[in-house]
């Protein structure tokens, strides 16, 4: 163990531990303050919600949780499996008491790091078993948390974390920077030139990070393949650490593209967690991306606004799951190869209507939640009430109007994926075949092998499967005879200068006449202006969408279409 580590580990030594007691009987709550609060700063409470509040509202507060696994409202396992599964929580160690002696090894799977029999016998057994836990449990995770990043000398994320903390306790009234550097398009270094250049890179960078922070006396980590976390004592030397890191590392690429960017959230609130903290200068970081002139960015009011809206977003939306503040639109398709158009199907589009902040655009929650993995709850919801609307529809004007809804990757990558969608559409008493999946073309480029089998699966199944935003990303054409797909939607990037611009219109054309070729039909989005589709209808396009024909509209006024035109539908 390093000398570093050694004086960490001594000093951490003279801060009161804080143990979490959860004991759902008031006279054991006693004893285990009278015993426990000789050392240690003790705090007693008597179910799971209560333990979970306390948890949640200091994780890092706590240096263990002794837990009675037989809790009045049998919330003890939930607890137990919540605490060791939890990234943010998964520091803490539990110690599991319970007078069944057969749990031991079912606690302990769970994730208890010991086990304490009731009766508990002398008081000192339980003072002694709780400081030799803590005592163990710490000198682990510290000797674990000690290693340097092998190519930078930098600190691994761990230990960095560690001693965030550490240095926060020693000196509380310090202002603090929290920095992230991060090289922009360092892929393409790996690439283009392999990885020993890349890792001379990181290994010359991390060099002049270390000896900036030594020298402003901060820490730094290596937090991953190319960003750094810096954690310094308040300067307005950003400039100065550009240049330093930047000196030296010119001489080993020359693309114009690949360069480094520093976000700086200044004067850290140390309420906020540390990955919060660091949440807020990449933040900052991310809004030079792309920026090519910009190489430092700060933190600012703005950006604490929009982090603020975007919490509060997260925090709401079970709420409004529950409370229905989710509405489901229908942007109606039209078949546009007869000689009006007609009613062909409909794609589900979900807004938010926030009882306080008003209507939420989609382009600001789903992103969002896209990026946390909180997006599965909105697309079951999404799932479940169109089918729901679908099979309402069908009964009242005896036609069925499919109805499209979005699959993401994240949703895709999930096992029990299929028989899921597959449930809800039998549920609601309709045909798979009534029932579009539109997955998007990233999803097919970024997973390729596990989408495509998963699409065999749905079209098994009798699903129509879209593939939504083609043109977006890394399209190629001759993707299209690989990728099983039954419809190709037409991004509004290719449509939009159809009418105003040859190449555009020859390259639309070009798409039609493969898909055609390859039997699939091509719908195309965002059709706002009749020349657009006077084109696509003479060059063949199946169906198209946008607003020349109808935006997205709540289910009553989606109604008019079916009206007009259930005689003509097929």
């Amino acid at each position: 163990m390093d000398i570093a580590m050694n004086e960490f580990i001594e000093k951490r030594l003279d801060i009161k531990k804080r143990i979490l007691v959860v004991v759902g009987d008031q006279n054991e709550q006693k004893v285990f303050r009278m015993i426990l609060g000789l050392k240690f700063d003790v705090l007693c409470v008597s179910d799971g919600k209560s333990a979970i509040d306390a948890i949640l509202s200091a994780p890092d507060s706590y240096s263990l949780i002794m837990l009675d696994m037989d809790l009045p409202d049998n919330s003890a396992y939930d607890l137990l499996g919540m605490v060791h599964n939890d990234l943010n929580l998964s520091h803490i160690p539990v110690v599991a008491l319970t007078s069944d002696v057969s749990e031991e090894t079912k606690v302990l799977e769970i994730g208890a790091v010991d086990f304490l029999q009731k009766p508990y016998g002398s008081p000192t057994i339980i003072l002694a078993r709780a400081e030799k836990t803590m005592n163990a449990w710490e000198d682990s995770r510290l000797v674990a948390a000690t290693q340097f990043d092998d190519l930078t000398r930098l600190f691994t994320r761990e230990y960095f974390y560690e001693y965030v903390k550490f240095l926060d306790k020693k000196d509380p009234n310090i202002a603090m920077d929290a920095i992230v550097i991060d090289i922009n398009n360092f892929h393409v270094i790996n690439e283009m030139h392999g990885r020993a250049l890349g890792d001379e890179m990181l290994r010359r960078i991390g060099e002049r990070i270390g000896d900036y922070v030594k020298e402003y006396k901060g820490i730094a980590c290596r937090y991953d393949a190319d960003t750094f976390y810096l954690y310094l004592p308040f300067s307005d030397n950003a400039e100065k650490l550009f240049k330093r890191v930047m000196y030296g590392i010119d001489d080993l690429i020359d693309e114009a593209n690949t360069r480094i960017r520093v976000g700086v959230y200044s004067k850290v609130d140390k309420k906020l967690d540390i990955q919060r903290r660091f949440e807020c200068a990449s933040i900052a970081c991310n809004k030079i991306k792309g920026v090519f002139a910009a190489k430092i960015a700060y933190y600012d009011m703005e950006m604490h606004e929009r982090r603020t809206y975007d919490e509060r977003l997260m925090a709401d939306m079970d709420k409004a799951l529950n409370e229905k503040q989710f509405v489901v639109y229908y942007q109606p398709k039209f078949n546009i190869q007869g000689k009006k158009p007609v009613l062909s199907s409909a794609e589900a589009l979900v807004r938010w209507v926030h009882p306080e902040l008003g209507m939420v655009q989609p382009n600001r929650f789903i992103p969002l939640f896209e990026q946390n993995g909180m997006i599965r709850k909105i697309d079951r919801y999404v799932w479940k009430e169109a089918a729901r609307q679908l099979a309402q529809w069908k009964e009242k004007f005896g036609v069925s109007v499919p109805v499209s809804v979005n699959v993401s990757r994240i949703d895709m990558m999930d096992h029990g994926f299929v028989d899921d969608i597959t449930k809800i559409v039998s549920d609601a008493g309709l045909e798979t075949s009534e029932y579009y999946l539109e997955v998007t073309e990233s999803a097919y480029t970024e997973d390729a092998e596990q989408i495509i089998e998963v699409v065999k699966k749905l079209r098994e199944k009798g699903f129509h499967v879209e593939m939504d935003d083609f043109g977006t990303g890394y399209s190629s054409l001759n993707m299209l005879s690989s990728m099983p797909i039954d419809i190709l939607k037409l991004d509004i990037t290719f449509v939009r200068r159809i009418h105003l611009n040859e190449k555009d219109l020859r390259m639309v054309v070009l798409i039609i006449n493969i898909a055609k070729a390859l039997d699939i039909t091509v719908v195309a989005e965002g059709v706002e202006f009749e020349e657009q589709y006077e084109l696509l209808k003479k060059y063949g396009c199946n169906a198209a969408q946008g607003f020349l024909f109808s935006r997205p509209v709540i289910p009553d006024e989606f109604e008019k279409f079916i009206n007009e035109d259930k005689g003509r539908m097929k």
